[in-house]
């Protein structure tokens, strides 16, 4: 570890934390329906949409009708997605001639990408045509990403509303999120990295002749305007196979850091919308230091076990650190950063091979994903994740003072806490009962490159990436099997769908409550206390459900990699 790395670390955080106050007032107007500085300019297209759609703004909806427009939303989007892959021979914008895609594989990209996971099974720039890499995923990765956004301010209004019986329009809210806060970021951010060098054509793929004199189709298309809403709504899926780590998704130091910044950009500014809405910033701002917290343990970790590398590695004079899989362009800091971040969010993009990580290395971003993504988390989901864990953290604090719990002026009872762990808990009965399956099934099995804690580890971080929505993979996995195809999509689906239900009728149950004024008993939700008692939940939470199964892969091997084995 270094001075010049730390200093890396200690400044993305910094930018971090001074993007979230001015993103979050932005985005409180625009979900309030207040004017900001585009709406002379958006505000008329915004108004044809609604017209052209039927929908009445001023209509508000019940948490059910809510979350019934957000499912057939989602019917809308998996057909579409599903339908232009299958056909996607008789399409246009096909340079390479792509044929169609198999039923499972498309089955399985069409709930990736509708659930903000957007896991791979394919390698884009050998499966994918322009027109499905446009009109499928990159489409999709905008309307995903602000279905999260748009949940996330429903569960905020459940909290900041009385005695009401609904939550807000989610027609009307997945319209601003995607006119006035992500087409005008991705534009600009865009043309950013097109600058950097990153193509944005629909041209043919080049075709280039090495220095042996051979021929060689280097592939392109259009790739910055994708790269730039995968990043910033944390979806994650590359236009390439190599994802963040190909020169043309990810072609300077600069484009990385920035890349790095869209992550957590506006997840985390979705904590200053909560404390603005409920008519406190510091409660927002305590919510945010409690995925601080939770991720500076996890770079810290991460950015030692990689730049110390291993015995084994020390032993046969590789010194320096690990850098296997990773760019040299990017080096072990900027390595260690990015899948911390990645996996912190949902976002899935990698820059670097998670597989050629050390075993406590890659430990981390099992660990990130397996809490549920809720530091910092995706657009949205990372909020509404980390709201169900304050929910539970409240109840323990009101059991060890014997008063019915409340937080920002809402009593939380039973109904709050069971839909709490409902959607918890969904999370480990999806990847651990998968990942049971997957190690003794003789289909699944022949899918793993590797034998012993190594190859539990790539099952184990498939079906937790698949469940928490990111969409990394550990490498050394075959996906594209109908075993994989298949229940990775069920994974992907319950945990995206089954989590924001449980959140949705907490929304709704809040939002029909009085508000109570804080008293002497009410226990302080924005100092010190409050976010130790938080990540102690998170943490006791995990240590029940997740880290046994956890621990079991990337701690036996850390170990047998220290006594001079590899695997």
């Amino acid at each position: 570890m270094t001075v010049i790395g730390w200093l890396q670390i200690i400044l993305y955080c910094a930018i971090i934390v001074a993007l979230t106050k001015p993103l979050g007032w932005y985005m409180t107007r625009v979900f309030n329906g207040e004017r900001t500085f585009l709406s002379p300019v958006l505000r008329p297209i915004e108004a044809g949409i609604y017209w052209f759609s039927g929908v009445d703004e001023k209509r508000e909806q019940h948490w059910v009708t809510y979350t019934i427009a957000m499912l057939l939303f989602h019917i809308g989007g998996f057909l579409i997605i599903y339908g232009v892959m299958r056909l996607q021979a008789v399409l246009p914008f096909n340079p390479a001639g792509q044929g169609a895609v198999a039923e499972d594989l498309s089955f399985n990209t069409a709930i990736s990408f509708i659930t903000n996971t957007n896991w791979q099974n394919y390698g884009g720039e050998s499966t994918i045509s322009y027109l499905v890499q446009m009109l499928g995923l990159t489409h999709q990765n905008f309307l995903s990403a602000a279905t999260g956004i748009a949940l996330a301010v429903a569960l905020i209004r459940g909290f900041s509303r009385a005695s009401m019986r609904t939550v807000g329009n989610f027609w009307v809210d997945v319209t601003r999120c995607t006119l006035y806060v992500l087409l005008p970021i991705c534009v600009v951010y865009a043309l950013f990295l097109v600058s950097q060098g990153m193509p944005q054509t629909l041209g043919d793929y080049v075709e280039a002749t090495t220095l042996e004199g051979a021929k060689q189709s280097i592939a392109v298309g259009p790739v910055a305007s994708q790269v730039a809403i995968k990043m910033l709504g944390t979806n994650g899926g590359g236009f390439f196979n190599a994802n963040a780590a190909h020169p043309f998704e990810n072609p300077t130091a600069l484009s990385n850091f920035i890349q790095m910044i869209s992550i957590f950009s506006l997840g985390a500014a979705l904590t200053n919308v909560f404390g603005r809405m409920v008519g406190n910033q510091r409660q927002g701002w305590a919510i945010l230091a409690v995925m601080g917290v939770l991720f500076v343990a996890g770079v810290s970790v991460t950015y030692w076990a990689e730049a110390n590398g291993t015995s084994t590695l020390q032993a046969l004079g590789l010194t320096g650190g690990n850098m296997e899989g990773k760019e040299v362009r990017f080096g072990i800091v900027a390595s260690s950063l990015f899948a911390v971040i990645t996996t912190a969010a949902s976002c899935g993009a990698v820059n670097a091979m998670h597989d050629s990580f050390t075993a406590l290395g890659g430990m981390i971003p099992l660990i990130n994903m397996q809490l549920g993504e809720i530091i910092v988390g995706g657009v949205g989901a990372g909020l509404y994740g980390m709201l169900l864990f304050v929910v539970l953290a409240i109840f323990v604090a009101g059991l060890m003072v014997g008063r019915t719990p409340e937080y920002v002026g809402k009593k939380i009872e039973a109904r709050e806490v069971k839909m709490a762990m409902l959607a918890i808990l969904v999370l480990p009965l999806m990847y651990l009962g998968w990942t049971a399956v997957g190690v003794v099934y003789p289909a699944a099995v022949a899918s793993m490159a590797n034998a012993g804690p190594h190859g539990f580890t790539e099952v184990l971080y498939a079906f937790t990436s698949a469940t928490g929505n990111n969409g990394s993979a550990f490498a050394g996995l075959t996906g594209n099997t109908l075993f994989y195809n298949l229940t990775l999509a069920s994974a992907m689906f319950v945990g995206r769908f089954f989590m924001i239900i449980p959140a949705m009728a907490i929304a709704g149950s809040l939002a029909a409550k009085k508000s109570i004024p804080p008293s002497a008993g009410t226990f302080p939700t924005t100092g010190g206390l409050f976010v130790g008692l938080v990540v102690g939940v998170i943490l006791i939470i995990g240590g029940l459900t997740f880290f046994p199964a956890l621990a079991l892969g990337p701690i036996v091997e850390h170990l047998a990699m220290n006594a001079g084995q590899v695997f």
